[in-house]
């Protein structure tokens, strides 16, 4: 499975499921770009890697359309070409009722979530379908939310339905370059972000429960092997998620 020539851009990597999926892409031989808006958090996934010039920093704020450029150009510049993308940069917003929230809270989400997203992805675009091998792999970070929502996560659930839909439009408007993209929809992972599952979420019938989490590792695990497939096969859909998390049989 090991890639040693292979160069991977990783959006969100200071943090998470995106500083692990990048340890586990460095650990699988690739260069990993590392992006983000926090030099200090990329940084440190650098330094926890040990992979000297196979990480490359990039601080990065993904609703920005020059600051995506210059990562690109950047990535471009030091290592000839790109062979896998994954979006994984995303926000939340507090779970207040979907009246409270204020405009700005739905701006931001929808400009990092979906936004951010198709500005990258057109950018790996314009490097994949010219390079010599031509294509490469665009993985989405998608959400269960993307089929069942949670109370409260307005501004999140839309933005993972569209990346639903970018997904699809990106596969099938890839095609003809050999660019394969897919979406993987993570529920439950270990991250800081969901640390407060440990003292219980509201569910969709007004109580409030303790949820279990996955090790995010299994998560990097699978991005890793939606990565490892060569190029005319593709995991257009995987779902993981804890196993006991209250997602099948909710309703």
């Amino acid at each position: 499975m090991r890639s040693p020539s292979k160069i991977a851009i990783v959006t969100g990597a200071g943090s998470g499921i995106g500083r692990r999926t990048s340890l586990a892409l460095l650990h699988e031989g690739y260069s990993v770009v590392l992006a983000g808006r926090r030099v200090e958090t990329l940084e440190t996934t650098a330094q926890e890697a040990s992979a000297g010039s196979r990480a490359l920093v990039v601080r990065t704020d993904v609703t920005d359309i020059a600051s995506v450029r210059a990562l690109f150009a950047k990535t471009q510049e030091t290592f000839g070409r790109l062979d896998l993308l994954f979006n994984n940069a995303g926000i939340g917003t507090p779970p207040v009722p979907l009246e409270d929230l204020t405009y700005q809270q739905w701006k931001q989400v929808v400009d990092t979530n979906l936004t951010g997203t198709f500005l990258c992805t057109q950018e790996a675009f314009r490097i994949m379908k010219d390079q010599q091998p031509r294509g490469g792999r665009i993985i989405n970070n998608g959400s269960v939310s993307a089929q069942v929502p949670r109370v409260y996560s307005a501004p999140y659930t839309a933005t993972k339905h569209a990346i639903t839909g970018l997904t699809r439009s990106t596969s099938l408007d890839g095609r003809q370059y050999d660019i394969a993209c897919g979406q993987i929809d993570i529920g439950n992972a270990a991250t800081e972000r969901t640390d407060r599952m440990e003292a219980g979420v509201p569910q969709a019938h007004g109580s409030v429960a303790v949820e279990p989490r996955m090790d995010t590792d299994d998560v990097a695990r699978a991005v890793v092997y939606m990565a490892s497939l060569p190029l005319d096969a593709n995991v257009q859909f995987m779902t993981v998620m804890a196993t006991k998390m209250p997602y099948i049989g909710r309703g």
